[in-house]
């Protein structure tokens, strides 16, 4: 028995190790194999965990207590699903829940602050730099109040519409210098 133990062990402690270093060459590799399960619970990082789990859990219980080899073997078990469960909603699903993008959507504009990088005409079209979480884009620009708006200045994206924002300039409030 122990020798199954030391091997789920220390076969799931390599299997970390190798998923740590060559983790995104191997994914590219298996990419789609673990698919057919249609349950997220069996995802590889669950699976491995559970047998390193039920590996340690054995070789403690043997070691440190006067079970017969049947208890031994259902207790590990048991913490080793127990530990799966645990790490699913802990960690697992809570990150598949969590999508990064870095994509915007053009109704996401209005309302967004940017700054003027060519001037902007009153009857005409200049650009404007827009600050995003995921980083700054350019775009057309026209003015909204239909005032030219120099270089350099803070707006405020009013309207997205056929390509172009649409933005208004914002105003200091001298006494304050706040932005009202």
């Amino acid at each position: 028995m122990e020798a199954l133990f030391w091997g789920c062990l220390v076969g799931g402690s390599l299997f970390a190790l190798v998923s740590v270093v060559l983790g995104d060459l191997i994914g590219s590799w298996i990419d789609g194999i673990f698919d057919v399960f249609s349950v997220d619970f069996f995802k590889p990082i669950i699976t491995a965990s559970a047998i390193t789990t039920f590996g340690g859990a054995g070789i403690l219980l043997s070691h440190y207590t006067n079970l017969v080899a049947a208890m031994v073997i259902t207790l590990s078990i048991v913490i080793a699903l127990f530990l799966s469960v645990a790490i699913y909603f802990a960690y697992v699903k809570p990150m598949a829940n969590s999508e990064n993008s870095t994509g915007y959507s053009v109704a996401e504009l209005p309302g967004k602050l940017g700054e003027v990088t060519v001037p902007i005409p009153s009857q005409g079209y200049g650009e404007v730099m827009v600050k995003l979480v995921s980083g700054n884009t350019l775009h057309i620009a026209a003015s909204w109040d239909h005032r030219d708006i120099p270089v350099g200045t803070l707006v405020v994206v009013v309207d997205a519409k056929e390509g172009v924002v649409h933005v208004s300039e914002l105003y200091e409030d001298e006494q304050n210098k706040e932005m009202v």
